[in-house]
C-alpha cells in the first residue's frame, strides 16, 4: 500500500488516528537497546493519554511544552502528544538539563511545562514533571508567556552570532509538509524500516525520522546514539532499509571490519548535516556498496531543502536537487554566491530579534551559507560566508582546502578555518583529524603525516591556498549532529597533539 500524503487541512491528531486504523500493531518506533516497540494503536493510545495529563497540568493549544527527554520512546511518545495537543513543543538537549533549567535560559524558552525522564535541577524556575511519578507538577515560576497562535509546532533554538539565541517556530502543517515531501522524494512505504542514531531534539530526527516514518505508515528503529561496534549486525537483526546519518556516521562505517557484511536490504544511506567530503561519498559507496543520498537542510526550512534524487544521477560533493523549496544563488564571485531560500516549509522571520535583516523584502532567507548550480541544477556548498577565508585579498573557501587534504593516506576528517596574520591579514590553518589514534603517541609518524599533508598540498593547490600552519589534533570538535565546531578551532579551544609551519 502506497502511503497517502497529510493532508494540508488534516490535524495532527487525524492523521494519527487515520495510521493507527490503516496499521494497528505495526510497529511505529522500536527502540534499538531492548525489546520495547510502540505500535500504531499504542501511539494513539499514548497521546490521548498524555493529552489528558496535559491538559490536567494546564498545557492547552498554544502553551508552550519543554522536552528533557533522553529515552528515545518515551520522547517518541510525548513529542506526538504535544503536536496532537496543539501545543509548541520545545525539543532540549537532556545533556543540559541543568542549564536549561537556569532562570536565564529559562527567560529565553519561556515554557509553560517541562516535562522529563529526569529530577528536575535543585534551582530550577520552571514547572516540571516526571511522568509516571507520585511527585505530581513542580511550580515554581508561573506562566507569563503569551500563548502561540495557529494550531502548534515546534519551537526550536540555536547559537547565533549576535550573541542572541535564533528561536524558531515551525508550524504543524510545515512540519508534515516536508515530511511528505521527504516520503516522496525517498520513496517511503509502510514497508520501510528507517534507523536513526540521532538526537531527537534535533529537526532532522524529528522531521525526517519520526514525522516521515509517522506519513509514511513505516516504522523506524531509534538508537540513544551511535554505536560502531556491532552495527550492521543490529541493522540486519532489525531489518533495516535506510539509515539516517550525518558524514562522522558514514565515516567511521566506511571501513568494514573482518566478518561484516552490509545487509542488501538497505536502500540508501541518508546523510544531512554537514557536507560530505566526495573522496568520503566515493570510497563508502565502493567499499559498502550502498547508494548514499546527499541532502542539504536548515532548522529554518524543517530539515531538508535539497536532496539527491533516489534514481537520478549521485554527484560527488553535490546535495542534490531543490525539493518543494525554492533556492537561489546570489552570485558574489563568479558562480559562487549566496544561497537563499523560500517557501511554505520555510519560516518567514525568527521569533528572537536581532535576525531581521536575514529577510529580503519579497521573503528571500539568506541562509548564510555559499555555494552554485551546475549545469543540472545539482547544489553544490563551498562554506558558510563568515567562514571565507581573506588572505591578502584573495578569498578562499575552506573546503577547496578539506577535499585536497582528505586524499591525504593517514587523514580521517580536516577543517580549516583562519588565522590573523601580520603580513596577509589572515592564512588558512588545517586542522587534521588522523585516521590511525595510535600515531599519536609516535612524533616520528605525526611528522612523516606533515610530510605527506606538506607534499600533497604542493602538488594540488596553489601557492596562495596551500594552509600556512599543520595542526593534528585527537579529535574535531563537533557537536551532536555531527558538526564540526569551527569557531572553537578558532578561538584554539582543542586539544593539538603537533603543529607544524607548512
Amino acid at each position: 500500500m502506497e502511503p497517502q500524503p497529510s493532508s494540508t487541512n488534516e490535524s495532527f491528531l487525524e492523521l494519527v488516528r487515520r495510521q493507527a486504523r490503516a496499521h494497528a500493531t505495526a510497529p511505529f518506533v522500536l527502540d534499538a537497546r531492548s525489546p520495547r516497540v510502540i505500535s500504531y494503536e499504542q501511539l494513539l493510545a499514548d497521546v490521548d493519554e498524555h493529552r489528558r495529563e496535559l491538559a490536567e497540568w494546564g498545557v492547552g493549544p498554544g502553551d508552550r511544552l519543554g522536552l528533557i527527554v533522553a529515552d528515545p520512546l518515551m520522547f517518541a511518545s510525548w513529542f506526538c502528544a504535544g503536536l496532537a495537543a496543539e501545543a509548541w513543543v520545545v525539543p532540549l538537549d537532556p545533556t543540559e538539563a541543568g542549564s536549561i533549567a537556569s532562570r536565564e535560559r529559562a527567560r529565553v524558552l519561556d515554557v509553560t511545562l517541562v516535562v522529563s525522564d529526569q529530577p528536575a535541577p535543585h534551582d530550577s524556575p520552571l514547572r516540571w514533571v516526571l511522568p509516571g511519578s507520585q511527585s505530581g507538577v513542580r511550580s515554581a515560576l508561573a506562566a507569563t508567556h503569551e500563548k502561540g497562535a495557529g494550531s502548534g509546532g515546534v519551537l526550536l533554538s540555536s547559537s547565533g552570532t549576535t550573541g542572541t539565541p535564533k528561536v524558531m517556530a515551525l508550524r504543524v502543517d510545515q512540519l508534515l509538509a516536508t515530511a511528505s515531501l521527504i516520503v516522496g522524494h525517498h520513496g517511503f512505504t509502510e514497508s520501510d524500516r528507517g534507523f536513526n542514531p540521532l538526537p531527537l531534539w534535533h529537526v532532522n530526527a524529528e522531521v525526517v525520522g519520526l514525522l516521515s516514518t509517522l506519513v509514511a505508515g513505516s516504522s523506524l528503529v531509534l538508537d540513544d546514539r551511535f554505536h560502531r561496534t556491532g552495527f550492521w549486525k543490529l541493522i540486519d537483526d532489525f531489518s533495516v532499509t535506510w539509515i539516517n546519518a550525518v558524514p562522522a556516521i558514514i565515516a567511521r562505517l566506511a571501513s568494514l571490519s573482518e566478518g561484516e557484511s552490509p545487509s542488501s536490504r538497505i536502500r540508501f544511506v541518508r546523510s544531512a548535516s554537514a557536507p560530505l567530503a566526495p573522496t568520503l561519498f566515493e570510497r563508502f559507496e565502493t567499499d559498502v556498496a550502498i547508494p548514499v543520498i546527499q541532502t542539504y537542510g536548515m532548522t529554518e526550512a524543517a530539515s531538508q531543502i535539497c536532496a539527491t534524487p533516489l534514481n537520478g544521477q549521485r554527484k560527488a560533493g553535490s546535495v542534490g536537487v531543490p525539493v518543494g523549496v525554492d533556492v537561489r544563488v546570489c552570485a558574489i564571485d563568479g558562480s559562487v554566491g549566496a544561497i537563499e531560500i523560500k517557501g511554505p516549509t520555510v519560516i518567514s522571520r525568527y521569533e528572537s530579534p536581532g535576525y531581521e535583516g536575514r529577510f529580503d523584502e519579497e521573503g528571500w532567507l539568506r541562509t548564510g551559507d555559499l555555494g552554485y548550480f551546475d549545469d543540472d541544477h545539482y547544489l553544490f556548498i563551498v562554506g558558510r560566508d563568515d567562514d571565507v577565508i581573506n588572505r591578502g585579498g584573495e578569498k578562499i573557501y575552506p573546503i577547496e582546502i578539506e577535499r585536497v587534504l582528505a586524499n591525504v593516506d593517514g587523514v580521517a576528517s580536516v577543517a580549516v578555518v583562519a588565522r590573523p596574520d601580520d603580513v596577509f591579514g589572515q592564512v588558512p590553518v588545517a586542522f587534521v583529524e588522523v585516521a590511525d589514534t595510535t600515531s599519536l603517541d609516535s612524533p616520528e609518524q605525526l611528522a612523516a603525516l606533515a610530510v605527506r599533508v606538506r607534499r600533497h598540498a604542493r602538488e594540488h593547490l596553489h601557492s596562495t591556498r596551500r594552509p600556512g600552519v599543520l595542526a593534528i589534533v585527537r579529535e574535531l570538535p563537533t557537536n551532536a549532529t555531527g558538526k564540526i565546531q569551527a569557531s572553537r578551532l578558532r578561538d584554539g579551544d582543542v586539544a593539538v597533539v603537533y603543529e607544524e609551519r607548512l
